[in-house]
């Protein structure tokens, strides 16, 4: 096997190395926690500062991705035979994009804020996964280059990513599942006996008031009308 890695310099092997990390903290990392930290943020004022701090960590992943970008055109033979580089092209045009979709939204309440929405929730899910894909290609394309192994790398993303998935569909069920076992509970605990009684005694008036008010069999259209109400 012919060793690749005498065709390349320490230079030129210091700048794939550098541009792999570049898109490593910015596709692999940044992105997707700035699309969960978003979200997360959701309920968040606009002008709050956890709002500010998610969003200019998103903006940042914008900007590390660029630069990798750089390097890669100036630094690298950029033939586009292969499926890193065709995807890391359509990524670069995807991310500014995205970018300009996101700086030119429209105010809410305003008529087409739901279709932008849509556009740039889509886009950027879509961005953000291939993205993923295309450092798990640069990886493998890294190993055939220098011919230095990449499973480390390869273990530590992967559980990166998982982390970041796990957490993600996680926090969407936290508050629901923090309301099953704490807010029940605590409501129980704070109705008395007196208040217990009480509560009761005014559920059988409520059935025996219901009971008063079924309505006698009647034509189709109130029979109709009682359904739905």
């Amino acid at each position: 096997m012919k060793n690749n890695s005498h065709e390349l310099s320490p230079q030129m092997i210091s700048h794939i190395t550098v541009h792999g990390l570049l898109l490593w903290i910015s596709m692999g990392f940044l992105m997707p926690a700035g699309i969960l930290f978003i979200r997360m943020s959701g309920r968040e004022e606009g002008g709050s500062t956890k709002a500010k701090v998610f969003f200019y960590l998103h903006m940042l992943s914008i900007l590390l991705a660029t630069a990798g970008a750089v390097m890669s055109f100036r630094n690298f033979e950029n033939s586009f035979n292969n499926n890193h580089q065709r995807i890391g092209l359509v990524l670069y045009s995807a991310i500014w994009i995205q970018a300009m979709i996101g700086f030119f939204r429209p105010h809410r309440g305003k008529k087409g804020r739901k279709v932008w929405y849509l556009v740039h929730w889509i886009l950027g899910t879509m961005t953000s996964l291939v993205g993923i894909i295309n450092i798990y290609t640069g990886l493998v394309a890294y190993h055939k280059k220098t011919l230095k192994s990449t499973r480390l790398w390869t273990i530590l993303f992967t559980a990166e990513v998982s982390f970041i998935a796990f957490f993600y569909l996680f926090q969407d069920k936290k508050e629901y599942m923090e309301k099953q076992g704490v807010i029940l509970g605590n409501l129980e605990a704070a109705i008395s006996p007196h208040d217990q009684e009480s509560a009761s005694t005014n559920n059988q008036i409520q059935r025996h008031n219901q009971k008063e008010l079924v309505p006698e069999p009647c034509a189709k259209r109130n029979a109709l009308r009682n359904l739905f109400d």
